[in-house]
């Protein structure tokens, strides 16, 4: 497998990167099965593992931590904060008090001195981005971290992050983790020029667009409804006809997936090859939750699309375009606009 620079860290990764999401309670409960499946990972060439703490509250990032005994100085691992680990209004957020906290729970659960990459999972608008950089440039020059990361930030807020860092002095964000597929390509209007300007990273999840692009979402076929708790939870109402937005992505996934049995490929090779084809994009972050499941990505490894192929895409999905804005995942609903505008 290839190996490409990490932003401008001169660290190496590779093209895929396993997300660790479906190990635990939100997918695969079976922690022998989960390890099998990252150590087949590790023997494929896959050097790079992405979770984060509220992942199972905790239970993926104590998968990773079993399976990386012995192997942890050849693996790149990454892991985020932000979301909700308790009852106490004071268990999430980007604060310096909960990344002074939650980092040493991180480490702890993942057996490991330090961690690669730590990210912010969401921006927090009410936290000065200043507060959560310091705390973050703090870790670093204690040697509990190597270097920082957002994900899914929208470009104002990269931007703003990357001014604050030099004009404070602070550590920077050296990569970004943005939602990024066939059906969700909002990023490339705004994100990834964002990102190359700033020589950031860019580390994709969801290529699949939550499974839209995983093969079985073709018309005239029956589907059975999201096959993990966490998918079930977010994407349950996956399959709502009265949605106009499935309505678009099933006529969207069925015509790429006709592309793609004409291109000799599975939907799922052709998915993750257009997303790490991108020259902004380092890698894609695949979360199998069986081995079949890794199986299918890792055929992807090595997978070219043609000119001819990319064109076809862009036919049935324009460049920049979003068929479910809320896929972006930030919110630009109508409700949120009119709530920011000057004039409610």
């Amino acid at each position: 497998m290839e190996h490409r620079q990490l932003g401008r860290t001169g660290v190496e990764v590779t093209p895929l990167c396993l997300g660790a999401m479906m190990f635990g309670a939100w997918g695969n409960t079976d922690h022998d099965d989960s390890i099998r499946i990252i150590h087949e990972a590790l023997d494929a060439g896959i050097n790079f593992i992405d979770t984060a703490d509220v992942y199972s509250r905790g239970e993926s990032e104590r998968i990773v931590g079993k399976a990386l005994k012995g192997r942890r100085d050849n693996v790149v691992l990454a892991t985020k904060f932000h979301g909700t680990m308790g009852d106490d209004p004071n268990e999430q957020g980007n604060s310096r008090r909960w990344i002074y906290r939650e980092v040493e729970a991180s480490l702890r659960r993942l057996d490991t001195d330090w961690i690669d990459l730590y990210q912010v999972h969401r921006p927090e608008p009410d936290t000065d981005i200043d507060e959560t950089l310091g705390a973050l440039s703090d870790l670093i020059h204690a040697g509990k971290v190597r270097c920082i990361g957002s994900s899914t930030f929208p470009p104002s807020a990269i931007v703003e992050a990357q001014w604050t860092a030099e004009r404070r002095n602070r550590e920077r964000f050296v990569c970004e983790q943005p939602p990024y597929s066939m059906l969700v390509r909002g990023i490339e209007a705004d994100v990834l020029p964002t990102c190359a300007r700033y020589g950031m990273g860019v580390l994709s999840w969801s290529p699949l667009a939550g499974g839209w692009l995983s093969g079985k979402y073709r018309k005239g076929q029956a589907v059975d409804g999201p096959g993990s708790v966490a998918r079930q939870q977010r994407f349950g109402a996956a399959l709502d006809a009265a949605n106009p937005a499935n309505a678009a992505k099933l006529d969207a996934a069925d015509s790429l997936g006709a592309l793609a049995d004409e291109a000799g490929l599975t939907l799922i090779q052709m998915a993750i090859a257009f997303v790490v084809r991108h020259p902004a994009v380092t890698s894609a972050i695949v979360g199998p939750r069986t081995m079949d499941h890794l199986d299918s990505y890792l055929a992807a490894d090595g997978v070219h699309l043609s000119d001819d192929v990319l064109d076809r895409i862009d036919e049935i999905v324009p460049p920049g375009d979003t068929i479910d804005v809320a896929d972006n995942m930030w919110n630009t609903s109508t409700t949120a606009l009119q709530a920011a505008s000057r004039r409610r």
